[in-house]
């Protein structure tokens, strides 16, 4: 068996995620009790008892998804289970620095406070409303991007997210990207659909909160991962702190590349994917990559009791 570890995105927050854990587990729970001491705020309160809207705010759901999915690593630690067990750690788009954390080359306290000026950055980025992102459905990667070019006429569109064979997400401005859902559908797109988020991730736009993330990176250690982190904007392993930084910045304006990163996963011979933190999103996506690996989700204390060592 050959496995890796992977760390959900935006989109997978829930209230009360982890509270089983922390409950559970005392490591799990130190996770929480540090992301708090690091943003100077009850942060786990928000997860465990607020308001799903408050949730979402990307400045929130950023942070809070990191320490879900910290404290779920911390948990299957507890059982035994060593991020060195994995032969590689990857993450989608947020969830890059929670394996970065996870495989000790960021400390959590360091990720939460990056993750936090990260969603502030992104979501400053663009004043709401000028931009938008949409998933286009049925399409590949390479007709998503033909359907971008077109659609941006002057403007910024680009394809964002690489998900699956049938799903990349474009992101650029509101007009440019609703002329996307338009082309998409006359070159044969299934669906076609705006999706609700607050600002245009992973694309030009962008380009303010890599500067601020350019700063913010340079000001904290970055150690050499215990095991190789595949890169969402390389789609291959990268080891190397600065390299690392570096795809860090490129990441913001960049492609998430997620469904090369798992073909390259399987290419050097993993067949155990587990997805460590809240939901199935990530495991969904791999079985449409590579049916041949197996997924696993990782993020209650009956997920850990089920899984097979």
């Amino acid at each position: 068996m050959i496995k890796a570890f992977v760390f959900p995105g935006q989109g997978a927050q829930s209230i009360g995620m982890g509270k089983a854990l922390a409950e559970t587990y005392p490591a799990a729970k130190a996770v929480f009790d540090e992301v708090d001491d690091a943003l100077g705020e009850k942060l786990s309160a928000l997860i465990w008892e607020g308001e799903q809207d408050e949730l979402t705010l990307t400045q929130n759901a950023q942070p809070a998804l990191m320490a879900m999915s910290l404290a779920a690593l911390r948990a299957l630690e507890a059982e035994g289970v060593a991020i060195t067990d994995a032969s590689f750690v990857a993450g989608h788009s947020l969830g890059e620095y929670s394996a970065l954390a996870a495989s000790g080359a960021l400390s959590i306290s360091d990720t939460a406070r990056l993750l936090r000026t990260r969603g502030k950055a992104m979501q400053e980025a663009v004043p709401v409303g000028v931009g938008a992102m949409a998933a286009l459905l049925g399409l590949d990667f390479e007709a998503a991007q033909a359907v971008a070019s077109e659609a941006a006429q002057g403007e910024v569109c680009q394809a964002a997210n690489d998900n699956d064979p049938g799903q990349v997400v474009v992101s650029g401005h509101l007009g440019a990207v609703e002329r996307a859902l338009v082309i998409a559908k006359e070159k044969g797109a299934k669906r076609a659909v705006m999706l609700p988020v607050s600002a245009p991730f992973h694309c030009a736009l962008m380009e303010p909160a890599a500067r601020v993330m350019s700063e913010a990176l340079n000001a904290v250690t970055i150690n050499a991962p215990a095991v190789p982190v595949v890169a969402n904007v390389r789609a291959e392993a990268v080891s190397d702190p600065d390299l690392i930084r570096k795809l860090l910045i490129e990441q913001v304006t960049g492609s998430v590349r997620w469904r090369e990163s798992v073909g390259y996963m399987a290419a050097q011979g993993v067949d155990t994917i587990w997805e460590v933190g809240a939901g199935k999103a990530l495991a969904g996506m791999i079985r449409r990559i590579e049916r041949s690996i197996t997924c696993s989700a990782v993020g209650t204390p009956e997920d850990i009791a089920k899984l097979e060592r």
